[in-house]
């Protein structure tokens, strides 16, 4: 049995729970196909947990993941706006709390959710996994921005993974046995906020950061971790969010919001990353997949020049939602054909 089918059967048993929430409102499944595939299913796990065709928990949901409503209406600085005005009892409190208008409403109304989605098994270890991996994306382009002596704009990449991702990961930490890591984040938050004056400081606490985040995804099982099937979802759940951030960076042909470019910059390299990881048994299964995969990303990182934004969007927002898609539907070519 080829490792790209031993996982194609691994995901196919994975469980996802929707619990209702109390405005009584069930799933609709009509128009799920009758029997997807294990990739498929996959895919569309991951579209729930970050932010693609399926429904995004306007209570629950990091900035990251409600970007692609601001990025789809348009709106300025949306995300936090939906953020602070929680709690919600049901996705039309976004009018009556005057976050958006009911005509802003009915273009995002079937992606917004206030239901909890339980993740088990391999499910729970991707979105893990994902957070753990989008906190890597923002301090890598930190890290750029740090290395250009821009410390005031490296500062909010720094800054997310502490104020907007580390709740969402915090208790797997407990339960994986994770030593908790905000107080190293939050360190070098400070001295970053201060100017990072101190480089070697800064360098040293950067370090301890990233060293950090590897030891708790070093708590997936190393099976998983190194598995095609497994980084895949992983590398599919970053390129998502990449795509909402930087749908929202882009106005009018420019890059309007510089935040927005570079985190979808860091998503996109450690993206990257994790693919060259698994490369190799990718290209061994199925070397015309593996370089088209390949290719794609290829393109997709000439989006982003440098972590300075270009005057100037070197694609559309539709056309980097292209690429992202074509990365997803390949990756479901190299289970296919294995």
């Amino acid at each position: 049995m080829s490792i790209f089918r031993f996982f194609a059967l691994l995901l196919a048993s994975m469980s996802l729970t929707v619990l209702v929430s109390c405005s009584g409102q069930t799933p609709d499944t009509a128009s799920a196909p009758a029997n997807p595939s294990p990739v498929q299913s996959s895919m569309a796990m991951n579209s729930t947990m970050h932010g693609g065709a399926s429904k995004i928990n306007i209570n629950t949901a990091i900035l990251s993941q409600l970007d692609k409503f601001e990025a789809k209406l348009g709106v300025p600085a949306l995300s936090n706006k939906i953020q602070a005005s929680r709690p919600y009892g049901k996705p039309e409190e976004l009018v009556s709390k005057n976050v958006i208008t009911q005509a802003q409403f009915d273009q995002i109304k079937d992606q917004v959710t206030v239901e909890d989605v339980v993740l088990t098994g391999e499910a729970k270890d991707v979105d893990y996994m994902t957070k753990l991996g989008l906190m890597k994306g923002h301090l890598l382009v930190a890290k750029e921005l740090l290395d250009l002596q821009k410390p005031a704009q490296a500062e909010p990449h720094i800054g997310h993974p502490v104020e907007e991702i580390y709740a969402d990961v915090e208790d797997q930490l407990q339960e994986r046995n994770v030593k908790e890591f905000k107080t190293t984040l939050i360190a070098l938050q400070d001295l970053v906020k201060a100017g990072a004056k101190d480089s070697a400081r800064v360098s040293s606490e950067f370090q301890a950061s990233m060293q950090a985040i590897d030891a708790a995804i070093n708590a997936i099982p190393s099976a998983e971790r190194q598995s095609p099937g497994f980084v895949l979802q992983v590398v599919n759940g970053l390129l998502d969010t990449a795509n909402s951030e930087y749908g929202a960076a882009v106005a009018n042909g420019k890059i309007a919001q510089a935040i927005e470019y570079q985190d979808s910059r860091g998503f996109v390299m450690y993206a990257n990353d994790l693919y060259k990881g698994v490369a190799a048994s990718i290209e061994k299964q199925s070397p015309d997949t593996h370089k088209a995969i390949q290719q794609t990303l290829a393109e997709l990182t000439t989006v982003w020049p440098a972590p300075i934004p270009p005057a100037t969007a070197i694609k559309t927002p539709t056309q980097v939602s292209q690429l992202i898609k074509t990365v997803e539907i390949d990756t479901q070519k190299a289970v296919k054909t294995s």
